[in-house]
C-alpha cells in the first residue's frame, strides 16, 4: 500500500479527525454515551489505521512499543490512584465525592480521571495486541 497515493492522502486527512473524535468521546463520557473504553479503542484504531496505510515500521516510530507498554501501566496507576486518593481523603476506594469540597465536582473529577486511566490502558493494550499480531511471522522489517 505504500504506492497508493489516494489512500495515503485520505489517511493524512482522516487520522486527525479520528483522534479528535476520540477526545470528544473521552470528554463527553461524563454526560452521555462514551468514555474511556470507547475513546481508547478509537485512539488505538487511528494508530492501527496509520500502520495499515504507511506500514508497521513507521507506526512503531510514531508510537514506539516501550511507550505502548508504559501506557498500559500508567493507565492502571491513574485508575488506582483515584481509588487511593479516595481512601486517603477519608472515603472508600473509588469514592469520588471526597475528591472536592463540593461532592458533585468531586464526582466529575473522579469519573474524569478514572476514564482517562481506562482510555490510556485500553489504547495501550489494543496497540500491544496489534503489534504482537502484526509481528507474527515476520522475518525482516
Amino acid at each position: 500500500m505504500k504506492r497508493d497515493l489516494i489512500l495515503r492522502v485520505i489517511a493524512k486527512l482522516l487520522i486527525p479527525f479520528i483522534l479528535l473524535f476520540a477526545l470528544y468521546v473521552q470528554f463527553h463520557g461524563d454526560f452521555g454515551p462514551g468514555g474511556g473504553f470507547q475513546a481508547g479503542v478509537i485512539l488505538a484504531a487511528a494508530v492501527i489505521f496509520y500502520a495499515l496505510i504507511y506500514g508497521l515500521a513507521p507506526a512503531r516510530r510514531v508510537v514506539p512499543e516501550p511507550f505502548v507498554e508504559s501506557m498500559m501501566a500508567v493507565g492502571v496507576l491513574i485508575y488506582a490512584g483515584v481509588g487511593v486518593a479516595g481512601l486517603v481523603l477519608g472515603g472508600n476506594f473509588l469514592d469520588y465525592f471526597v475528591l472536592d469540597s463540593n461532592s458533585v465536582t468531586g464526582q466529575h473529577r473522579g469519573i474524569f480521571w478514572v476514564e482517562v486511566g481506562v482510555a490510556t490502558t485500553v489504547s495501550g493494550v489494543m496497540l500491544k495486541i496489534f503489534y504482537m499480531f502484526a509481528d507474527r511471522g515476520r522475518v525482516d522489517e
